[in-house]
């Protein structure tokens, strides 16, 4: 008695005709998932910078007042400008791309070849823009003091306006010299040093007496009315950093240790190091895929001029990589939102 073996059909393909899963090809289905799991990556970038702001609120710079420059317009406040034109710049890439897409599934090549040049276009600008804002971000404008204990002071004229160490420092005569791997013990270097030295910064305070100290504490609302009953009731709805008295900001400066001008991973002129650690490891991150997109969409691209997807009768690596692109515009949304808008 023979048994009967039966076997599936060896000759259907896994991806091959009705058999995909969801109607999608391989390729796709593969970018969906690395969408997914980049997405969760992401997530946990922005969940731990909410945790962390949330710890230091108190202490968190104000974006309003970190991100103010604007191309050609030096020394104009022009507060979130310039992140809100990159942010469009980078949502109209993503149109573009849509309209890449349509076209290739209408088989036009010279639309496709159009629109994603287009959406090439808008990445470079956003990516060139984010390299500006990361200029300004490290140069910094106005400079502060950091205190023994890891306090930041930040200083201020009778108006509350911010007043640059360049603007009051004194010049004084100390031979300052930096510590190099050939000049210090152990080999032991440090980073350039400030343009002033504390004591500079000290002696052109005191000379100073119209000038005040605020410090990186935030306080709004009922605490604004506690200082001053007759404040303007509106104005308590911006949030402020506490101003000292004269004779407060003498002895808080005395305990000065470090000038600090801009921001890096270790100190940041803005308020907390973690704001800059933060901005510039999401931000950079981003900006990676971004740069990442625009080396694929080139690619995509001068296959499209060379007639590649012509010849196989699809254009579906337009569609996939534009899935890539909508991506990377999306989660942009989400940085922009928790970075610069709550």
């Amino acid at each position: 008695m023979e048994a009967t073996v039966t076997t599936a059909n060896s000759e259907e393909k896994t991806w091959g005709g009705g058999n995909e899963p969801m109607g999608a090809s391989y390729g796709k289905l593969m970018m969906w998932f690395f969408i997914v799991s980049d997405a969760l990556t992401f997530s946990g970038f922005l969940a731990a910078y909410g945790f962390s702001r949330f710890k230091f609120i108190e202490t968190w710079p104000l974006a309003d007042e970190v991100f103010t420059h604007f191309p050609f317009m030096h020394g104009v406040s022009a507060p979130m400008y310039y992140v809100a034109l990159m942010t469009f710049i980078l949502i109209f890439s993503s149109v573009t791309m849509v309209l890449a897409v349509d076209a290739g599934h209408q088989m036009k090549k010279n639309k496709v070849v159009v629109y994603m040049f287009l959406t090439i276009i808008g990445g470079m600008i956003f990516v060139g823009s984010q390299a500006w804002e990361w200029k300004n971000f490290i140069k910094g404008e106005y400079g502060a003091i950091e205190t023994k204990g890891g306090s930041l002071l930040q200083f201020v004229d009778k108006e509350g306006r911010r007043v640059a160490l360049a603007d009051f420092a004194a010049t004084l005569n100390e031979g300052r010299e930096r510590l190099t791997g050939n000049k210090g013990d152990w080999f032991i270097s440090e980073p350039a040093l400030p343009s002033y030295s504390v004591a500079e910064v000290q002696a052109g305070f005191k000379a100073h007496p119209d000038l005040l100290i605020r410090t990186e504490v935030i306080y709004e609302g009922d605490e604004a009315i506690a200082k001053d009953p007759k404040i303007n009731h509106e104005l308590t709805k911006i949030k402020h950093k506490t101003i000292l008295t004269r004779q407060e900001s003498e002895l808080r400066l005395a305990q000065a240790t470090y000038v600090v001008e801009g921001a890096n991973l270790t100190r940041n002129e803005y308020g907390s190091k973690l704001f800059a650690d933060f901005f510039f490891f999401i931000t950079g991150f981003h900006g990676f895929h971004v740069f990442s997109g625009i080396i694929i969409n080139i690619i995509i691209f001068f296959n499209v001029l060379l007639g590649t997807y012509e010849k196989r009768k699809s254009y579906e690596m337009v569609e996939k990589v534009g899935l890539y692109w909508h991506f990377v515009d999306l989660v942009w949304v989400f940085v922009f939102t928790v970075f610069y808008l709550v």
